[in-house]
């Protein structure tokens, strides 16, 4: 069988774990590049010898996605493999499109082929979309595990920007891991509120690395938490799989990549946000949950807010900072700062856009429907920079902080400003302790 020369298309995260799990031992095929998107300034990197094995000395080169059609043609490429997640169903079939007609053929890989099997119990947390609700999710399925006794580890869907030899592996238990780690805000976002709460969270490039590592964590461990990324499908074979859906986003569960995957997967369907969305919207999503996973448990939720401070918002005009990726990949018009604004009595949200720099300009060239909206963008440290200059430009009164961590502590902020916060609570039944109930019984 002749060697095939492959492109895998990704954004520094499923891609590296498909080469880790189906090429990177695998004699039919070379690996030759590596294409980045969605994630700023990862291009031109390489993914390292030390991670990709014998058979790749010189590690594999890391090219703008831009680039694609140069390289099948340049490269003598055979197969492109599509590797990262959010994407609409229909740009999916159009990057098919320009690998075959650069004459490649193009390749997704599925559960079956990506799939890491624990020791453990695995519980996963996926979503319809970025922004569904997994994080609050995730959160309470660790609160309530903990509060029956039993030791919970979490892993995070990857998201390795910096130096990945030394992201192989990245264990967090304590808010200076996050430093430690040099992790970026994205990282913090995701990590910071598990750790607030007392319980651990691995992440890193290796997951079947990783996974072990957490089998074996020194504080134990009884149950493994996969704490979904983007709207991916879960890199370890869960015994319970848990959806999150979005009601203020319907029918993307049906037109996203790989949306539609997760949803006939799962076991059990969380429909999020019902209190701030409309009926209609509400009733559309069961419809569409029901046409493809009729068998599914459906919960019905809401992620209700609090904030530190009223008296910051009340009769101001105030910067909404919210969740990054949620606003640009997501799509997302609507975040926890947005509705605490709405909530509180906000007099007006002021619109960022004349007033961004840099990198943060850039962002709203590449995703110009964010809106109203600032992307607590920070990838770097530049954009970090960006960001803090950004909040002391725009003409606002206050600041509202819909990120999941304490930007304080990250940017410098030079008006009053307050948190928002939110948990996932269910309305009515079943709920999430019935299924957890389930769920122990079964393998405990």
């Amino acid at each position: 069988m002749l060697q095939k020369n492959v492109i895998i298309i990704g954004a520094a995260g499923r891609d590296f774990h498909n080469f880790n799990t189906y090429f990177k031992n695998n004699p039919n095929y070379k690996v030759v590049a590596f294409t980045a998107s969605q994630i700023p300034d990862i291009d031109g990197r390489k993914y390292p010898p030390e991670l990709a094995g014998k058979l790749y000395p010189e590690g594999i080169p890391i090219f703008l996605q831009e680039e694609l059609s140069r390289l099948i043609k340049e490269l003598r490429v055979d197969t492109c493999v599509f590797s990262y997640s959010d994407i609409p169903n229909q740009l999916v079939m159009q990057m098919g499109a320009i690998v075959n007609s650069a004459g490649a053929e193009f390749m997704l890989l599925g559960p079956k082929q990506t799939m890491l099997t624990s020791t453990k119990p695995v519980i996963s947390v996926c979503a319809t979309r970025t922004g569904a609700g997994k994080s609050q999710t995730s959160r309470k399925i660790v609160q309530a595990l903990m509060g029956k006794g039993f030791k919970v580890i979490a892993v995070r869907h990857p998201m390795p920007y910096g130096n990945l030899v030394k992201q192989k592996v990245q264990r967090f238990a304590k808010i200076e891991d996050l430093k430690k780690h040099n992790c970026t805000i994205e990282e913090m976002e995701e990590y910071e509120p598990h750790i607030a709460r007392g319980n651990v969270i691995y992440a890193g490039v290796d997951y079947e690395a990783i996974l072990r590592a957490a089998e074996n964590d020194p504080e134990g461990c009884d149950v493994i938490l996969w704490d979904g990324g983007n709207n991916d499908f879960s890199f370890y074979k869960p015994d319970l799989a848990i959806a999150v859906a979005d009601p203020h986003r319907v029918g993307s569960e049906l037109t996203y990549y790989p949306s539609e995957v997760v949803l006939r997967m799962s076991d059990v369907v969380i429909i999020n946000k019902i209190d701030t969305s409309s009926p209609e919207n509400v009733q559309q999503l069961r419809n569409n949950i029901a046409l493809i996973n009729p068998n599914a448990t459906i919960i019905d939720s809401a992620s209700p807010i609090s904030v530190e401070n009223v008296e910051v918002i009340k009769g101001k005009r105030v910067l909404c900072v919210e969740d990054g990726p949620t606003l640009t990949h997501g799509e997302m018009k609507i975040g926890a700062a947005v509705v605490a604004a709405q909530k509180y009595g906000a007099a007006e949200i002021v619109d960022p856009r004349p007033f961004t720099v840099g990198k943060l300009s850039q962002t709203f060239e590449k995703y110009p429907n964010v809106g109203k909206l600032l992307p607590a963008m920070g990838y770097s440290k530049e954009q970090v920079k960006d960001l803090e200059q950004t909040i002391q430009n725009t003409d606002s009164d206050a600041v509202i902080i819909g990120t999941p961590i304490d930007l304080n502590r990250i940017v410098k902020i030079d008006k009053p400003n307050t948190r928002v916060f939110y948990d996932l609570e269910e309305i009515g039944s079943p709920k999430l302790d019935d299924i957890l109930n389930e769920f122990i019984e079964k393998h405990f």
